[in-house]
């Protein structure tokens, strides 16, 4: 029996994006490759402003916060009059860390409870499902590939002829935002060209293709829509194929285990399907705030629970989040290089070896 599943992805200029780049840069700041120092920063943008809010423990310099933001728009390409990185207004609300919460992390217990979730399977040859690895592949060509503007959405529907059998591409929707002078025929043309390049082998006579649906897309980025840190989860993740713990990743320092917990879960799931060669695995870990160990281990394969694939994983894997941050060496991890096009599926993160023996 066939089936369809679809996801999407965003650029770096979606304002959602915008604001998780945005909090990844503070971030990285305030850690400073310091694994005494803590961060924890959520960015709300909108039209030519840009408000951080959070906390954080670290002896950096706070007066360089608006450069590290200017620098961080500007990258993205926001010169617009409706958000500018030489004219936005900055309100920063950031303020240190509880010294409750602070009595759990400093010696590496988890920065919160939470649960997390890894996946992975042989649909693609990163080991990610298809419908987001597609999505994802098309904004990172049309960013490489055009001069369009910087915010960008995409959604990708597979066809399956059976499960975990994908077969072909049956829709692609695309939104990207234009300059005011460009027809909606050029826009079109331009982004159908790119995405027939990249999904070349998927798509048929069948395949239909909504780019630019309202007929216009000028007023885009934050002046076009508030965006706030975390709001991207499963493009971040998934794309929707697998269940989610719910905590997001952008502005969090690794102790805080929604994110650091999140990589070790897609690394166990990733080996695991090659270790013992399966077709996918879910992973899930949970934890207690300031507990080291993970309150619960669990791993879901080729439609059966797998405690004796658990059992050799918990002997071989510190599951600790200091065990965690030491076997990726999170600390001195550049937070902004995960922040687009997923946190998943890209060989320059080290959660994504396949090293575990």
């Amino acid at each position: 029996m066939s089936y369809f599943f679809t996801s999407e992805s965003v650029s770096d200029g979606h304002p959602d994006k915008v604001a998780d780049q945005i909090s990844d840069a503070v971030a990285t700041y305030l850690i400073d490759k310091n694994p005494k120092n803590r961060a924890a920063i959520e960015t709300m943008v909108t039209t030519n402003s840009v408000t951080l809010a959070g906390e954080y423990k670290s002896d950096v310099d706070m007066d360089h916060l608006r450069m590290i933001i200017a620098n961080t728009i500007a990258k993205i390409g926001y010169e617009q009059e409706g958000f500018d990185w030489r004219t936005f207004s900055f309100e920063n609300k950031l303020h240190g860390q509880s010294a409750d919460i602070a009595l759990g992390t400093d010696d590496f217990g988890a920065g919160d409870q939470g649960l997390m979730f890894g996946y992975a399977c042989r649909e693609t040859d990163n080991y990610m499902p298809l419908a987001i690895s597609l999505s994802h592949r098309i904004l990172q060509r049309l960013r490489e590939k055009t001069d369009l503007g910087p915010d960008m959405k995409s959604q990708v529907t597979v066809e399956y002829a059976d499960i975990g059998t994908p077969v072909r591409v049956e829709k692609v929707v695309c939104s990207v935002q234009h300059p005011e002078d460009m027809s909606i025929e050029t826009v079109r043309s331009i982004v159908s060209a790119q995405i027939g390049i990249e999904l070349d082998d998927w798509v048929d006579e069948k395949t239909q293709f909504l780019i630019n649906p309202t007929g216009r897309f000028v007023i885009g980025g934050p002046d076009g829509d508030a965006g706030v840190t975390g709001r991207k989860i499963i493009v971040d993740t998934y794309g929707g194929y697998c269940p989610h713990g719910g905590g997001a990743f952008s502005g969090k320092d690794c102790t805080k285990v929604d994110r650091s917990a999140a990589y070790m879960a897609r690394y166990l799931a990733k080996n695991i399907i090659d270790m013992y060669l399966l077709d996918n695995c879910t992973v899930q870990l949970s934890y207690a705030i300031g507990v080291t160990e993970p309150t619960s281990f669990y791993v879901y394969a080729d439609g059966d629970v797998r405690s004796d694939i658990a059992q050799s994983i918990l002997s071989k894997v510190d599951l600790t989040p200091k065990g965690i941050i030491d076997r990726f060496d999170l600390f001195n991890l550049n937070l902004t290089t995960t922040t687009n096009f997923g946190h998943f599926g890209r060989d320059d993160l080290p959660w994504e070896k396949l090293d575990l023996s």
